[in-house]
């Protein structure tokens, strides 16, 4: 009897304070702030790179190898539109650096695991 009582009470706390788990929801809003993260870490690394002197393939390879080292274990990785984050790094790099003739192509390297 003692037993059956205290299962009754023990349940019934479990169930009165237990809290529900949601899905992960991640939205457009999320993504969006993200890879704009993703893009200005990669346009800040690249501009001060090219400011010290570094060449600009030694400038890429070191920006891409920061940005990958920093963003590698994100949960939002598997999510990311590649092509928008190479057309907002372009973008960026236009509007902060002044540099115009950097193409998309160089950005093959950057991928998140």
């Amino acid at each position: 009897m003692i037993k059956r009582v205290f299962t009754i009470l023990i349940l019934t706390l479990i169930l009165l304070f237990s809290s529900p788990v949601y899905a992960l929801d991640t939205s457009s809003k999320t993504l969006e702030k993200y890879t704009k993260k993703i893009s200005n870490k990669f346009t800040r690394t690249y501009c001060n790179t090219t400011k010290f002197g570094i060449s600009y393939e030694g400038a890429l390879a070191f920006a891409i190898g920061e940005t990958n080292k920093e963003f590698k274990n994100n949960k939002l990785n598997n999510l990311i539109d590649y092509s928008l984050l190479k057309n907002t790094i372009v973008n960026d790099l236009e509007s902060n650096c002044q540099v115009y003739d950097f193409a998309i192509s160089s950005l093959e390297n950057l991928k998140f695991n």
